[in-house]
């Protein structure tokens, strides 16, 4: 049963397996603690998501992003640039990160957000598998309103506002190169 819910409320939760929606800095969120292999596959049949595609990790600083990586200095100088903030780096990835989240890749993307509300939730539970909010191919939730959409199908959303950003940059660290154009320009 879906609860939708105050940040304060939600942070004196306790969650093993849910799924969760929240607002970023970029858009609203569908995510789950990212060791949580069921919830992960709930989130790609509630996305109906491709199943190759993988998940991003959402960290709350960058010391939990280094744990994430097989080689933190991969982070740099990106990292220390523009997070918290809106662009993905991907990076290979450590073997904490489950190839659930990866799709079996050996790469992961991770991001600090910049919003108080993301960053709360993940500085209380940890780094996160998350995505954008929507059902695959359709543009991703930016409105409250039309997160409650997906009450039915979510076990929690946290109360947010109405959002105008833009998805992350993502910027592939080990070939050089921006896979997705957002508010960050990355030069090599």
């Amino acid at each position: 049963m879906m609860m939708e819910t105050s940040l304060q409320a939600f942070l004196r939760k306790r969650i093993t397996d849910e799924i969760v929606v929240f607002p970023t800095d970029t858009v609203y969120g569908i995510g789950c603690r990212y060791t949580e292999e069921d919830a992960i596959e709930r989130i790609y049949a509630i996305k109906k998501r491709e199943k190759e595609k993988p998940l991003a990790i959402l960290c709350a600083d960058i010391e939990s992003a280094r744990l994430l990586c097989k080689d933190p200095s991969a982070l740099s100088p990106h990292a220390e640039r523009h997070w918290p903030g809106p662009l993905t780096l991907v990076v290979e990835k450590s073997e904490r990160v489950p190839l659930s989240v990866t799709r079996g890749k050996d790469t992961v993307g991770i991001r600090i957000p910049a919003h108080k509300t993301a960053q709360a939730i993940l500085e209380r539970f940890g780094p996160m598998a998350v995505t954008s909010l929507n059902e695959s191919h359709e543009p991703p939730v930016l409105r409250y309103d039309d997160a409650l959409a997906f009450s039915d199908r979510v076990d929690c959303i946290v109360e947010g506002e109405d959002l105008d950003g833009t998805p992350s940059t993502v910027y592939d660290t080990i070939h050089r190169k921006t896979l997705r154009k957002g508010d960050i320009d990355i030069e090599g």
